[in-house]
């Protein structure tokens, strides 16, 4: 088996978690990424929403580089605009929200706005929602990707942009209004993760081979529920390696990024 990035593993672990005859809404990156290879691997009826306003594309010429890129239009079953597309995740016709992040919590909340304390002054501030908040409100379920380290993995959010289950409370989302029943997965490079039905807390599904558990708890600021069947993550094969960077991200512009450390 050839050797492959973190972007890599990434990308195959969220095209494994998507299924067939499904609606996932993408944000721009490595969700959509994921979303293609899917559609030519196990999930060819799998279709994708795009904020820009389309749904159900036929992505012939490329992949779109970002939600609003006119290859994400061609050959649309649906065509409306940005306005209308979120009308079909308030309709309840979006199975999965695919986005990203810079830090989550224990029961699914993400923050993609800041870095520090200081809303006015912090220490990093970056893009914000998007639509990402309105995605982890409305769709089914929410899968988000992020770098697995310790300031990302945090017992408490510096602000929080994208609903998940708030404070673990069983019928937090209700009372707060949203739509979809909230977090399903967390996909690093390094390890899976989903959360506990009645808990709400996230919970280590899958480890990368040659990782334990406790490597993974060690990235972690909070304590994670562990189960005793924690399984090993599947690796991409050379046709799946092939398929992301010879078919879907040819001129690496995601996929040949560099992890800062």
């Amino acid at each position: 088996m050839s050797e492959y990035t973190p972007f890599e593993m990434i990308a195959y672990t969220g095209s494994r978690v998507l299924e067939d005859e499904k609606i996932v809404f993408v944000g721009t990156g490595l969700p959509i990424i994921a979303a293609m290879h899917a559609q030519l691997t196990h999930a060819p009826n799998l279709y994708m929403i795009y904020e820009a306003g389309s749904m159900a594309p036929i992505l012939e010429m490329g992949m779109p580089l970002s939600v609003g890129d006119t290859r994400a239009a061609r050959k649309a079953c649906y065509l409306k605009g940005l306005c209308a597309v979120f009308e079909i995740t308030q309709r309840g016709y979006a199975d999965y929200a695919f986005i990203g992040g810079a830090q989550v919590d224990m029961y699914g909340n993400i923050c993609s706005t800041i870095e520090g304390h200081n809303y006015d002054q912090p220490n990093i501030r970056f893009p914000g929602s998007g639509g990402a908040g309105a995605m982890a409100a409305n769709c089914e379920k929410t899968i988000a990707i992020m770098a697995l380290e310790k300031r990302r993995f945090v017992k408490k959010l510096d602000f929080v942009t994208s609903i998940g289950f708030g404070d673990g409370a069983g019928d937090y989302r209700e009372k707060a209004g949203v739509m979809g029943s909230g977090p399903y997965r967390v996909i690093t490079n390094q390890a899976l993760f989903g959360f506990d039905q009645e808990t709400k807390r996230m919970k280590l599904l899958e480890v990368k081979p040659g990782r334990t558990p406790q490597d993974i708890q060690d990235l972690v600021d909070f304590e994670l529920i562990i189960p005793p069947d924690v399984k090993e993550m599947a690796e991409p094969t050379d046709e799946d390696l092939r398929l992301l960077r010879d078919v879907i991200d040819a001129e690496g512009y995601f996929l040949k990024r560099v992890i800062k450390k």
